[in-house]
């Protein structure tokens, strides 16, 4: 794949898009574009907030959408509601374009109850697998956890991790369907088929810096301390 035909894009949520949202503003979510330069074809990566908005930066970039991936059902990444929180998503850029949503087959009922889209907007995947926009292969990976369905997208070397890590710090799991066993084996038995060299793509900015190497992360990340599943259970448990 040819780094040039690769589209990929970072947007900060209160900042690239929903500028006046102040829930957008304090949760600091990413939302990614990725795509085919030359199709022209482009999924979103977690469309919330802002969708409309979302969409004229696609189509500003002469890109058009053809998909949705959710990295897993909590509102401020897919839209819907809960525990108080209602956010703008999935469901609403649907009123805009007719295009599918993929998550993880773990997650489908989440979603559903969250944000209110039915069967026939959700395509489910099944553990790893992958899709492809326009040439673009993007890996999907299961890496349960923070959610059951949680799920992360490496395409080209970059790695977009949703909320199961962060450049410091990784998803927290006391939430319905958390799990930290299933995240620490996210952790370090999923993700560990991404190499140092991959650069790592959150779902929130809590870091001074947007990106960073999974090596750099794996040095410096406090969730990679422990070396046994006993020692990070008692830490993170």
């Amino acid at each position: 794949m040819a780094d040039d035909r690769l589209y990929f894009r970072q947007l900060l949520s209160g900042v690239d898009f929903a500028q006046d949202d102040p829930l957008a503003q304090q949760m600091v979510n990413f939302v990614y574009l990725i795509g085919d330069r030359e199709t022209g074809d482009a999924v979103i990566v977690d469309p919330a907030y802002d969708p409309r908005g979302i969409l004229d930066v696609l189509e500003a970039d002469g890109m058009t959408c053809v998909g949705m991936l959710g990295t897993h059902y909590h509102p401020d990444h897919v839209g819907g509601s809960m525990m108080g929180m209602h956010v703008v998503g999935a469901a609403e850029l649907l009123e805009h374009t007719t295009v599918p949503l993929h998550i993880q087959a773990d997650e489908a009922d989440y979603v559903k109850k969250v944000t209110t889209l039915g069967d026939a907007d959700l395509v489910t995947h099944s553990g790893s697998g992958s899709i492809d926009v326009g040439a673009i292969t993007i890996e999907l990976l299961h890496t349960p956890g923070h959610t059951p369905g949680s799920q992360s997208f490496l395409v080209d070397n970059r790695l977009v991790a949703g909320d199961t890590l962060f450049l410091n710090g990784c998803g927290r799991t006391d939430l319905p369907g958390g799990d930290p066993a299933q995240l620490y084996d996210s952790l370090v038995n999923v993700l560990g088929k991404v190499p140092d060299d991959a650069v790592l793509f959150p779902g929130h900015r809590y870091s001074p810096e947007p990106c960073a190497s999974m090596g750099a992360t794996r040095e410096s990340n406090v969730v990679f301390a422990p070396k046994t599943p006993e020692q990070w259970l008692a830490m993170f448990g």
